[in-house]
């Protein structure tokens, strides 16, 4: 299973989650950066009040303009950005339980902005945090991979490029994805819709690493492995007996809630 993402910085939970629930990530990293977006910020919340939220943005710097694409975006003052970053992370989630076990796992984010590239730091924030959950999966970048142009038709052949079965999608994307590519390429495609419940109610906005400080990596490495154990109905619906495009919201509606799920994760072969 394939998912294609820009890199992100501390991404989302729900973010982390379809990441996480995909055996390859393609780190779409030459389209054009956009400005306000999560490819260079991040919402934090208090640590006992989610409410009180605030934006961890990295300053960033288009050499080309707005049709920079995101691998060219450049850091406005990367020192001044750490030390902002490394303030605001350590007085965010320093009281909780789990800091010194997040804080040594963010020590390379903070060391990649001596690099002054914001989809490196953002790229690493990723990594580290899939690290950090025990993810096993693989990253390749887009812009190393062979790929035709136009929308859908390059996220069919960069999927394609890794051998991949499926296509997980998030629900933005499912607005404009044409399935006509990967049909032909035989990739089966899944939207990923994550619970709205519990933690997931803030999923979609605020980074992962309020979960993380909150519930601590294990349990939020338990609700993500329960998420991801619904990938075995795809497996069967892209199984080569009945290959072919396969359209469909994932998790399914008659799935148990994410955390409360024993199933045991499946995991889909290449090949």
């Amino acid at each position: 299973m394939c998912a294609i993402h820009q890199p992100n910085f501390l991404p989302r939970l729900t973010t982390l989650a379809k990441l996480f629930a995909a055996d390859y990530w393609i780190v779409l990293d030459d389209v054009q950066f956009t400005r306000r977006d999560y490819q260079h910020r991040a919402r934090l919340a208090n640590l006992n009040d989610p409410a009180g939220q605030q934006w961890l943005t990295i300053p960033t710097r288009l050499p080309s303009g707005r049709p920079t694409p995101i691998r060219d975006a450049v850091i406005d003052d990367p020192h001044l950005a750490r030390r902002r970053t490394a303030g605001m992370l350590r007085q965010r989630y320093g009281a909780s339980p789990h800091w010194p076990a997040l804080a040594e796992t963010l020590d390379p984010v903070l060391d990649a902005f001596d690099t002054g590239e914001t989809a490196t730091v953002a790229e690493t924030s990723t990594r580290v945090l899939l690290d950090l959950l025990g993810w096993k999966g693989q990253v390749l970048t887009s812009s190393r991979l062979p790929a035709r142009r136009g929308r859908s038709v390059r996220l069919a052949d960069l999927s394609a490029a890794t051998g991949a079965r499926a296509y997980l999608c998030g629900t933005g994307g499912m607005t404009y994805l044409d399935p006509a590519p990967f049909k032909v390429q035989n990739i089966a495609v899944a939207s990923f819709r994550p619970p709205t419940t519990g933690i997931w109610s803030s999923g979609r906005r605020l980074s992962a690493l309020w979960a993380l400080a909150t519930l601590g990596p294990d349990a939020v490495t338990a609700r993500l492995q329960a998420l991801a154990a619904h990938r075995g109905r795809l497996q069967i619906a892209a199984a080569p007996s009945s290959w072919g495009t396969y359209h469909r919201t994932w998790p399914w509606q008659d799935s148990r809630e994410a955390g409360m799920c024993h199933r045991a994760p499946v995991t889909l072969r290449h090949g």
